[in-house]
């Protein structure tokens, strides 16, 4: 594997503007270990590299560096439309479907001079936390090929993890940018509900949803983020200026007081916390009340399958997964009461969560309840003795952190079993950059992030 491909964005950005490396070199090096590993782990499902060639000759041609993104390559997640680019949804109805338009977050990486090399594997509609689908089939986990990368953005978090980008987009609901970036060893970072909306266009009010950028270091997080999060970003953006952990005050839980978690990940939990400790912040057991986050998750998710698939044909609903038929059911059954009920529960979740933060700088809990799970198994039915009722009941160490609107970072913290397994730091609403910057120290402590899948080292 070529050295080059180890480097993160902001490494990458630096050769590139002192000319020690050219668009076109850069880009044939990704290119090249794609095509070399992909086949193993079926992340990036589609490619446009000639299309991606031409645009390297031409940043090297104008000899500038004036873009944040500038010469640097991403594939971009299959539930964005990108222009002139085939993206399916990971669905069979949309199996050729090449739009004329871009998403906004494409405009916006574009803009800032990235290299559109291709598109990302995910579940169908995005829906559900296990990456496979009827299109392309399941990608999988590069640190055991048996196993799950998670989802929904399981393509993009493989790819960084097989070091076939340096970034990568996501999108989130319940936890699909935490979910498989824990999974798979990597970052994801869910920012403060509707920095980043699905659309420009929509009305938000009530939504959960949000866009967000994942890489392998919390500096390059931050630096997709601001191509991401502003139509006319920074030409620079120096690296980040930790926040130390010193006198930090940090809150901790293994299960967020309710939910079942498996013993290895609680490990995990507690050894991040002991050395968050020894590092000089002052680490207590705490967590607020989630009282009502399961029925707000539930309500609102609903409420956006009703908008999303209820036009859908009849013919057309025979395409869509069970999991996603029963969440449509669910979404249809919803009336006013359900919906007033789920909004008054939100108001008096964020006036809780808003008091926790009074008293604590970040809050650190596990990101998954479970470690990869095999890959034929579509979803967990129990965890330490608890039944799921529900494909997304499983997941909501992420739902319920949805639900406060608050900004979290899923961050890379060990292994088990040899799988890996990452913790949730969260802080408070609208203090994404001072999230970002605690993240970086508490990653010198911590991360695993360097820990290579086995089947890149070789013999």
């Amino acid at each position: 594997m070529d050295e080059l491909l180890l480097k993160d964005a902001h490494e990458m950005r630096e050769l590139l503007s002192n000319r020690s490396i050219s668009a076109v070199e850069l880009l044939t090096a990704h290119i090249e270990h794609i095509e070399q590993v992909d086949a193993h782990v079926n992340a990036i499902i589609t490619t446009c590299f000639d299309v991606a060639m031409d645009q390297a000759k031409a940043i090297d041609d104008l000899g500038e560096k004036t873009g944040l993104l500038t010469g640097i390559p991403i594939p971009h997640k299959d539930l964005v439309a990108t222009k002139n680019l085939r993206t399916t949804h990971g669905s069979t109805l949309f199996r050729e479907h090449i739009p004329d338009t871009n998403d906004y977050i494409i405009d916006r990486m574009q803009r800032a001079g990235a290299i559109t090399i291709g598109k990302t594997n995910v579940p169908e509609f995005g829906a559900g936390s296990h990456t496979f689908n009827r299109v392309f089939g399941p990608t999988k986990n590069p640190y055991n090929l048996e196993r799950t990368c998670g989802g929904s953005s399981g393509g993009a978090a493989v790819a960084l993890a097989m070091r076939m980008a340096a970034l990568a987009d996501g999108s989130d609901l319940g936890g699909s940018l935490r979910n498989p970036a824990s999974f798979c060893n990597v970052i994801g970072f869910r920012p403060t509900n509707n920095i980043l909306p699905p659309s420009l266009t929509a009305d938000h009010s009530r939504n959960l949803a949000s866009l967000g950028p994942m890489a392998r270091d919390v500096d390059s997080v931050a630096l997709l983020f601001e191509a991401l999060r502003s139509d006319h970003p920074v030409s620079e953006l120096p690296r980040l200026e930790a926040i130390s952990l010193e006198g930090l005050r940090i809150a901790f839980t293994e299960d967020f007081d309710a939910l079942p978690v498996v013993p290895e990940i609680r490990a995990i939990v507690r050894d991040v916390a002991a050395k968050l400790d020894e590092a000089g912040a002052i680490v207590e057991e705490a967590s607020p009340d989630f009282g009502g986050a399961r029925d707000i998750f539930q309500t609102l998710r609903g409420l956006s399958f009703r908008n999303r698939y209820d036009a859908f044909t009849p013919r057309e609903k025979t395409e869509l997964k069970p999991t996603i038929l029963w969440n449509l059911a669910l979404g249809i059954s919803i009336d006013d009461e359900d919906l007033n009920r789920a909004q008054m529960e939100r108001i008096a979740l964020n006036k809780r969560i808003e008091t926790f933060f009074q008293h604590y700088d970040l809050f650190v809990g596990p990101t998954t309840q479970v470690l990869p799970f095999p890959i034929p198994i579509e979803w967990i039915r129990e965890i330490e003795g608890v039944q799921m009722n529900t494909y997304i009941d499983w997941m909501e160490s992420c739902s319920w952190v949805t639900t406060t609107e608050c900004p979290a970072l899923s961050m890379p913290a060990g292994f088990a079993d040899g799988l890996p397994v990452g913790v949730q730091l969260i802080s408070r609403r609208a203090s994404d950059s001072r999230l970002l910057r605690i993240a970086k120290s508490i990653e010198s402590v911590i991360s695993s992030a360097s820990v290579l899948p086995d089947i890149l080292c070789g013999d």
